[in-house]
């Protein structure tokens, strides 16, 4: 259910409005190695297990076999004296079938391609002859910054 106020119902079309709920999902990378068929989203706090699974079953039609939430207390911080308090999250631990495999995809690749890689290596290569050319032409100014050369 939404707590947002919508315009009020009038005559004619179209009519201009549009729901949207208060709940989110963010999908986290679990800390430890789980089974591939586990899955840990930070949800928000009005949302119950019930409610997480009826959002991956009707929206996304992931079957679902059963969840879990935890909530978790936000960090106290002291900052000059003040204690302050991070905002409590809720974490929801979704089991799906076991034919369903679930993998975190892998955003940061765990290297370049080598021609990538040697592109950034002459990359770099000529920067540092620039910068140690810039610096043996300002060699006989002491005192000058880096900016005030010719």
């Amino acid at each position: 259910m939404s707590t947002r106020w919508y315009p009020l119902y009038q005559m004619g079309n179209p009519q201009l409005r549009i729901f949207l709920p208060n709940f989110f999902m963010k999908l986290v990378k679990p800390k430890y190695s789980e089974p591939p068929n586990r899955v840990t989203f930070e949800v928000s706090m009005g949302m119950s297990r019930y409610d997480v699974k009826n959002y991956l079953e009707k929206i996304y039609k992931i079957p679902v076999i059963s969840v879990q939430t935890r909530v978790t207390p936000g960090e106290l911080k002291t900052t000059a004296g003040y204690v302050t308090k991070e905002d409590d999250y809720k974490t929801a631990f979704v089991v799906l079938e076991k034919s369903v495999n679930f993998s975190f995809p892998d955003l940061f690749a765990a290297g370049l391609k080598e021609k990538e890689y040697e592109k950034e290596m002459k990359s770099l290569e000529a920067t540092k002859r620039e910068y140690r050319k810039q610096q043996e032409r300002n060699a006989n100014r002491p005192g000058l910054p880096g900016w005030f050369s010719f």
